[in-house]
């Protein structure tokens, strides 16, 4: 899938639910330089593990497994004309905050100890390009059946790239949201005046905001673009955009 993502020679590469063990082979399936994560760390159950014994173990069943026991990771990966200048991340469900968010969304004991199961993170990168600057800003958000809590997320994840973000320097916010256009009152708030992104995806949860830069619409590859021998390589459709 990274192989096929890259093989147009993007710009630049988002990518989420990396397993961990695949982080140090991105810069070799891709020819791009690549900029990781870690989210969850690998495990087995509640005990620590390592990425290694994390691959062998999915590799009994990739699609019943998936990132049980490897982990996963977000990556931003560069075309070469992009230099990085620097690198930050944030926790998007850290404890305080989903004490604080399931006191004000009246979340249940349970759903609070299943928001908390799984460690999301929103990484940034600032790249040069001549004498300019862009920042990218790369999340997965939590999966839950109340969407208010990706939700929540997703704010998180806006004030720390917007509060990273130099006076009028371009910004992209990309990811799998676990959210759409119709039950996200955050989405909706983000491509306002106020906050100025532009374009989220029509159809589907994983989204390229866009805020200083002209911009084409988002456009999600068909299944056919995707299928390699017979079978689709992600359940996620990838999401492209032109900036210039």
């Amino acid at each position: 899938m990274v192989r096929l993502a890259s093989a147009d020679r993007p710009a630049v590469l988002c990518l989420q639910e990396v397993p961990a063990w695949a982080l140090g082979l991105l810069d070799d399936w891709s020819g791009m330089p690549a900029i990781g994560t870690v989210a969850e760390r690998p495990s087995l159950g509640p005990l620590p593990s390592t990425a290694e014994l994390g691959r062998v173990l999915t590799e009994l069943h990739h699609g019943l497994l998936r990132s049980a026991f490897t982990g996963q990771a977000n990556a931003i990966l560069l075309g070469s004309e992009l230099q990085v200048r620097e690198h930050r991340h944030v926790i998007l469900n850290p404890f305080r905050f989903r004490r604080a968010q399931a006191r004000r969304l009246g979340l249940g004991i349970v759903e609070r100890f299943a928001w908390g199961k799984e460690r999301r993170v929103c990484h940034a990168v600032r790249v040069q390009h001549g004498h300019r600057t862009l920042l990218i800003g790369d999340l997965h958000a939590t999966g839950f059946h109340d969407k208010r809590v990706p939700d929540a997320e997703l704010l998180r994840a806006a004030v720390f790239v917007d509060g990273m973000a130099r006076p009028d320097e371009p910004v992209l916010l990309c990811g799998d949201f676990n959210l759409s256009v119709d039950n996200s009152l955050t989405l909706a708030d983000l491509t306002t005046a106020e906050w100025g992104f532009n374009g989220p995806t029509p159809v589907g949860v994983d989204h390229v905001l866009v805020r200083g830069l002209d911009a084409s619409p988002p456009l999600r590859w068909p299944g056919e673009r995707r299928e390699y021998e017979g079978r689709l390589l992600s359940d996620h459709a990838p999401v492209e955009r032109k900036v210039a």
